[in-house]
């Protein structure tokens, strides 16, 4: 009866089915698909999904399913880790008493720093920790990651991660520049002025610590360096890490603080407000001129669980993902929170994929648009179709997630 029952479930038609214990594995291994990709240990798939039930008072509970988890397996991050930036920089920003959108000077101190005095892409040109998080969340701007790096400090970056229970974490380093370990060690001097006051000043911090990992980690069979294609593994030992756990709790955490404090950042409620706004919002919602032009910046440019990121997709107004993604050296990874306001569903899913065909690293051959975008949108698709058919007693209620 067991066999019988899962023959019927192809399609995904659950409703019918006799339920399994693991709806992520079953979603998963019955999907030709998905469970092809899934089971070739070179892609590294891991996965990991999350109910949420509503009681009468719209208190969640909450029942997490994992596929394939590992912390000690090294994925490289990419452009995850901006998500703890923009959160440790806000709660910083509300320590030290000064309002978001505070106008920063970021100064040069040491090889290879960079000053900043205008953002082009602000309406009022200035640099702040609020636009930078605009541009992060919007977009997955590298130099504003950049920027709230340099503003927090790498010693901080880290021992504040681990404080707020997430120990595996690792960041080390700028993105999308090259920079030495002694450099991305030090961070720029800066200052923040309301109406212009000056309200902060900030040295150049120099950090105490080596956050690398403590053994090596060489992955592929070749790297590109400068113009030629070197033999021998990749080193990753001193790349950021975010495991996919860490990823999930974070996220979890933020959109239910009073849930999981001790993973929760001190955000004063408009500046969470802020960032729930601009990781949910598209690009062409936002006011930011230069993010409207949907032949650069598409609906699904950084929603790749059910969207994939095609151009051509329009995302359902009824569809909010609120979500931080991550491409580089082969490795994609989304974590999210998705809601549908037109059916009362809502879920977390995070996951990641090694797209990386010829095994060298820092070519650019990665099957991305090939590989692991359709992954991840066929992904988000199946589990979205599950969450349709699974019986809630209390729908949940999203005024509040969505006031503002």
């Amino acid at each position: 009866m067991r066999i019988l029952s899962l023959l019927g479930c192809i399609g995904f038609l659950f409703v019918a089915c006799e339920r399994s214990t693991d709806p992520l594995t079953d979603i998963i291994t019955q999907d030709e698909q998905l469970q092809a990709l899934a089971s070739d240990p070179f892609h590294q798939v891991q996965v990991m999904y999350t109910q949420i039930d509503r009681d009468s008072a719209n208190r969640p509970t909450f029942t997490t399913y994992q596929f394939n988890i590992d912390d000690e397996r090294y994925f490289y991050p990419a452009s995850t880790v901006k998500l703890p930036s923009v959160l440790i920089a806000f709660e910083k920003m509300k320590e030290l008493g000064i309002p978001i959108d505070a106008r920063m000077e970021i100064d040069s101190a040491y090889s290879r720093q960079s000053a900043v005095r205008v953002d082009s892409s602000a309406a009022n040109l200035e640099p702040s920790v609020a636009h930078y998080a605009k541009k992060i969340l919007l977009v997955s701007d590298n130099d504003a990651f950049n920027r709230l790096y340099e503003f927090i400090g790498q010693d901080a970056f880290n021992e504040i991660l681990e404080q707020k229970g997430y120990p595996k974490t690792r960041i080390t380093h700028r993105l999308a520049i090259s920079r030495t370990a002694d450099e991305n060690a030090r961070t720029n001097p800066m200052r923040f002025y309301v109406d212009d006051e000056l309200v902060h000043e900030q040295p150049l911090k120099i950090a105490s610590s080596v956050h690398s990992a403590e053994e090596p980690i060489l992955m592929g069979e070749g790297y590109l360096s400068g113009n030629e294609i070197k033999e021998g593994p990749f080193d990753f030992t001193a790349k950021n890490f975010f495991p996919l756990t860490e990823q999930h709790q974070m996220i979890k955490a933020l959109i239910f603080p009073e849930e999981f404090p001790e993973h929760a950042f001190d955000l004063r409620p408009e500046d969470r407000d802020e960032v729930l706004k601009y990781m949910s919002i598209l690009p062409r919602e936002s006011e930011i001129n230069s993010y409207q032009n949907r032949e650069n910046y598409w609906d699904s440019y950084v929603k790749f669980l059910m969207y994939g990121s095609r151009p051509e997709v329009i995302i359902p107004s009824n569809i909010r993902i609120y979500n931080k993604i991550g491409v580089a050296y082969g490795f994609t990874t989304d974590n999210a929170y998705i809601i549908d306001t037109e059916h009362n569903i809502e879920f977390f899913l995070s996951a990641t994929i090694h797209t990386n065909p010829n095994n060298i690293y820092n070519d650019g051959v990665y099957d991305y648009e090939t590989v692991a975008f359709p992954f991840l949108e066929r992904l988000g698709n199946r589990i979205y179709e599950f969450e349709l058919e699974r019986n809630r007693t209390f729908k949940p209620n999203f005024t509040e997630l969505l006031s503002d």
